[in-house]
């Protein structure tokens, strides 16, 4: 049996990868398989379509639930996971592929936020007003 070099490539990236890359990862995944859920939409997939935006539903969830309460920011973040959750249910429901999308164009605006706060943090300028490290808010907030 001989083994895919990608899938190791994936799996080493993954294991050595920080709490808030992981993060990254998980936002860009739920963009690709949104994107894909709207392809299989368009195509009339209906099974592909359900289950792909059924994966997007598991990493929001996901966020939902790992969500630190006792930072402010984090009823914003629960509140627009909350939005992203009915409206990626709403498109599966009647495969909607202008509803998904935006529900993607909001998961894509917090990977982009979520990117740039980490940009912020390795330049040493991530602080939040509190004068508390973005790392350390980014990795309470998973």
């Amino acid at each position: 049996m001989t083994s895919n070099p990608y899938t190791k490539i994936k799996s080493n990236s993954i294991m050595t990868a920080s709490p808030q890359e992981l993060t990254l990862m998980l936002y860009d995944g739920a963009i690709k398989f949104g994107n894909q859920a709207k392809v299989a939409m368009m195509d009339k997939d209906i099974e592909k379509s359900h289950n792909l935006v059924m994966r997007v539903l598991a990493i929001i969830e996901e966020f939902q639930l790992t969500l630190d309460k006792s930072y402010e920011v984090a009823t914003g973040l629960e509140l627009m996971y909350d939005y992203i959750s009915r409206k990626l249910m709403e498109a599966n429901l009647t495969k909607d592929p202008e509803m998904l999308e935006e529900a993607i164009g909001f998961i894509r605006d917090l990977r982009n936020t979520w990117k740039e706060a980490m940009q912020l943090t390795k330049q040493g300028a991530g602080t939040s007003p509190t004068g508390e490290s973005i790392s350390n808010l980014t990795t309470k907030a998973q």
